[in-house]
């Protein structure tokens, strides 16, 4: 009988064994899995950024093409271009002037405002303290 208890014990023993390597193998196969599906994520899209880098190295090169195949405009129109362009230039430049103005004008408002704000404190202020010399010279008498 003892024989057959530890025969039972030990046939446990290696089938936990067994098991504990099943579940082993298992999550080992899971993971390699994992491994080689991100590997060939990684793989296509280092293929995807290299056909975008073709792309736009084509689109680049079809743009310089047609630079410089591009028909020259009439002395005309290359004159009102330039004209408009120099027009736009001015046009910024005195945007930019007035912008600078505008802030100026703004900040010297805030301020004047923030100035009138401190003056009607300080008359307040002034109030108070003469309430308050006031009251200090009824309360010695």
């Amino acid at each position: 009988m003892a024989d057959a208890v530890t025969a039972i014990s030990e046939n446990i023993v290696w089938i936990l064994f067994a098991v504990l390597a099943a579940i082993v193998i298992i999550i080992v196969v899971i993971q390699w899995k994992k491994v080689r599906e991100t590997q060939n994520n990684v793989a296509l899209v280092e293929k995807q950024v290299e056909l975008k880098k073709i792309s736009l190295v084509e689109k680049d090169l079809e743009s310089k093409r047609l630079l410089e195949n591009a028909l020259p405009l009439p002395q005309e129109q290359q004159e009102r271009l330039s004209n408009i362009r120099k027009d736009t230039s001015q046009i910024m430049n005195k945007v930019g002037f007035l912008h600078g103005e505008l802030n100026e004008r703004m900040a010297r408002l805030e301020a004047q405002a923030e100035y009138g704000k401190l003056q009607k404190l300080m008359k307040d202020l002034e109030n108070k303290e003469k309430e308050l010399d006031k009251k200090i010279e009824k309360g010695r008498k």
